[in-house]
């Protein structure tokens, strides 16, 4: 399992287990830790999850449960039974649905962390103005932080840029789950809100997700130690 200071997570976004674990198998289990998301999962099951933990990775499970309560319940029951160490619903299904999601996590023998979903970090003001949110997405971000906070979940995913904000009106082991993140002069992608790895978790950042940055290296290995070496002399 990873080493608990080294909260870097790999994006596993392939569409096949096979291409996922060709990459996993480049990694090493102390070093980072697996995302999980939509793509893969719905490709591949539960299995692969089983498979990843089989050799050795703590796994986030970013499937972003968003139903009603006890819809939302039963897949944090599932998502824990099936040994994931972190899984996240979106903090907009409101306070309801997140408590709701807090006892199911919280009576697993091994509750996996529980994290909500800000804004996604694809968004920008415009996109939030077509859901008559017309603020900037830090405003929205604080409120639904708050709110899942209120609700006893361990944190939320927000964009790094953000996180400097939300470290300063919550508790340090509120967790800050950080998508977007990119090496200096990587491609943006279809992120809005991103920021390197150093920055990130100056702004206060507790875990860094990383994707195209190591799953698109010729040699993610090295690029895992390179990103952990710029934190460690950061």
């Amino acid at each position: 399992m990873a080493d608990r200071d080294a909260n870097l997570i790999v994006a596993l976004d392939f569409p096949t287990s096979d291409a996922a674990l060709e990459l996993a198998r480049q990694l090493n289990p102390e070093d980072v830790r697996l995302k999980v998301g939509k793509q893969l999962f719905t490709a591949a099951g539960p299995d692969v999850v089983r498979v990843l933990q089989d050799l050795g990775f703590d796994i986030f499970l970013d499937l972003k449960f968003h139903d009603i309560p006890n819809t939302v319940a039963e897949a944090v029951r599932a998502a824990a039974a099936l040994g994931v160490w972190m899984v996240n619903v979106h903090a907009s299904g409101g306070s309801r649905m997140m408590q709701a999601a807090r006892e199911a996590a919280s009576a697993a023998a091994r509750p996996p962390l529980l994290i909500g979903v800000t804004v996604l970090t694809s968004m920008a003001r415009e996109d939030l103005a077509e859901l008559h949110w017309d603020a900037e997405p830090i405003d929205r971000v604080c409120e639904l932080a708050s709110l899942a906070a209120s609700a006893g979940l361990d944190g939320v995913v927000c964009s790094a840029a953000e996180a400097s904000v939300l470290s300063r009106q919550h508790s340090p082991d509120f967790s800050l789950v950080t998508p977007g993140i990119r090496q200096q002069g990587d491609a943006a992608g279809d992120q809005r809100r991103i920021v390197t790895p150093l920055d990130a978790v100056a702004a206060g950042a507790t875990h860094l997700v990383v994707g195209r940055s190591i799953t698109a290296s010729q040699n993610p290995a090295a690029t895992v130690a390179q990103i952990r070496a710029s934190l460690a002399t950061g």
